[in-house]
């Protein structure tokens, strides 16, 4: 597992005083204002210090002492926010970090291997996860909701999931 975690994408600027519109990839926005810092698409160690938080709709702007023109700011478009593991939130039970559940293998109840997964998508009423099944093209997606997955065991890296008719072909 890595140390880092993503928390948000920087889509845009904002103003002429190099503010940048970030999309949060957390559960709780407003964890930006808990930051100090944050490091940018983990290339480095070197840390982007937050000087202020701001909210317009769906999105948080940041204040980032290290950026401060419009145009430095449009060079950091696209780039990711990550925060070291031990500065994450500490979160409810049965909820996991994405960064976590890729790569974990899946089985059914009957211990049957299914495949691994590759990616989770966040819909507004669940995650789905991607699940690679070797020699098929396209991958399967399983709700995760309770009813479909049983287990999570992070540390073994294994998923268990109900399967049921249809829900992969």
């Amino acid at each position: 597992m890595s140390n880092l975690l993503k928390v948000g994408q920087i889509v845009g600027t904002h103003g002429i005083r190099g503010e940048v519109r970030v999309y949060p990839l957390t559960d709780y926005k407003e964890r930006f204002e808990e930051l100090k810092w944050v490091y940018m698409d983990g290339e480095s160690d070197e840390k982007y210090h937050i000087k202020g938080v701001k909210y317009k709709k769906n999105m948080v702007i940041l204040n980032i002492k290290e950026i401060n023109t419009c145009n430095d700011a449009e060079t950091y478009r696209d780039k990711y926010l990550y925060i070291d593991r031990e500065n994450a939130r500490e979160l409810p039970e049965d909820t996991y970090f994405i960064r976590d559940l890729i790569g974990i293998e899946v089985f059914t109840t009957e211990n049957e291997y299914i495949g691994k997964i590759e990616n989770v998508i966040q819909t507004s009423a669940n995650d789905i996860y991607e699940i690679k099944i070797e020699g098929k093209k396209s991958p399967a997606l399983i709700p995760a909701v309770g009813e479909f997955v049983k287990e999570v065991n992070i540390s073994e890296k294994k998923m268990i999931i109900k399967l049921i008719e249809g829900l992969i072909e």
